[in-house]
């Protein structure tokens, strides 16, 4: 499977259980996150015989984000809730919720070092540029290359959410976009992929579901200082923690429970609550398809965390919101 930024033209089935019947014309558009590509793109490619067009432009929180307060797009999608300032520019209103979890492995290129373990103050550390050396964590030679985000991301909210509250000694912020000390910039989870990937020696953070080949994960230290690595257990663990306020949103950047990876987040959809009008039952077919067991069964085997079921039944009854 390839997660090079592009559009993914894919296929969504006519209004499931919305009473409103689709024109196979009918085409819709997302853009945003990269965390979730993966999940997108399988959930609808599996309704990809019914003719049904919607098209995904895996492009960062933050412009997806911008594309849908312009009202450029039929939805967004983004890591990092969308802040109050920005929905208030949104006439059409909001309707967000979220549609997956899942853990930011820190992610490396080091064949001769298998079974690294960083505690929080070395990920900090490194990503502050103050650990410049595979020496320095007692796992091989040579020099450290650090892997980011480039473009605006949740990704890269989410992950410096979580080092924030690590430690003290991170001076960053927590943001989509931060002025790293150090490294090279990556677009999108699928760009840091690649950067990791033909960069022996070099350590990012990506989405779990970008694991993979010569990118292996470091175990994490958590808050009970237990090293651990992203999973389907260790992400349900950390994201049980989370409760959502009214507008769905929520974080738990440093879960508690041994069992916990510490780095863990929810990503959201964006939709609009009204001005649709015909393709109002398509969009809902369409986003209700990716709560759909079909879909949520799906996400451990694709590197994410199936949502639990009282988030779950919130987020179905967001999506009933959205009207004509």
């Amino acid at each position: 499977m390839t997660f090079a930024k592009k559009a993914l033209s894919l296929s969504i089935l006519a209004a499931l259980g919305s009473g409103v019947a689709v024109s196979a014309s009918t085409a819709l558009n997302g853009a945003g996150a990269t965390f979730p590509a993966p999940f997108y793109q399988s959930a609808f490619a599996s309704l990809a015989s019914q003719g049904q067009k919607v098209n995904y432009q895996s492009v960062g929180s933050g412009a997806g984000v911008k594309q849908f307060v312009k009202g450029t797009v039929d939805f967004g999608a983004t890591d990092e809730p969308i802040k109050p300032e920005e929905a208030a520019k949104v006439k059409r209103g909001v309707v967000q919720f979220p549609v997956v979890g899942g853990t930011i492995a820190v992610a490396y290129n080091k064949p001769s070092c298998p079974n690294l373990k960083l505690t929080q103050k070395q990920v900090v550390d490194i990503f502050m540029g103050r650990i410049r050396t595979w020496e320095a964590l007692k796992c091989g030679t040579g020099p450290i290359t650090v892997a980011h985000r480039s473009d605006g991301s949740g990704t890269t909210f989410a992950f410096t959410n979580s080092l924030q509250s690590f430690s003290s000694s991170w001076t960053l912020g927590a943001a989509k976009s931060v002025n790293w000390p150090v490294g090279v910039g990556g677009k999108g989870n699928e760009g840091v992929a690649g950067v990791i990937s033909n960069t022996p020696g070099s350590i990012g953070y990506l989405n779990q579901s970008y694991v993979k080949g010569v990118i292996k994960a470091a175990a994490l230290q958590n808050r009970s200082g237990a090293f651990v690595k992203p999973g389907l257990a260790s992400g349900r663990a950390a994201l049980a923690g989370i409760a959502l306020d009214s507008r769905l949103a929520g974080e738990n950047p440093n879960p508690a429970g041994a069992g916990s990876y510490p780095i863990a987040t929810l990503t959201w959809v964006l939709a609009y609550e009204k001005g649709y009008g015909a393709k109002a039952g398509a969009v809902r077919t369409a986003l209700l398809h990716l709560l759909s067991p079909a879909a949520q069964n799906r996400a451990d085997d694709l590197g994410y965390v199936p949502l639990q079921s009282s988030i779950l039944a919130k987020a179905r009854k967001a999506v009933a919101r959205i009207a004509p």
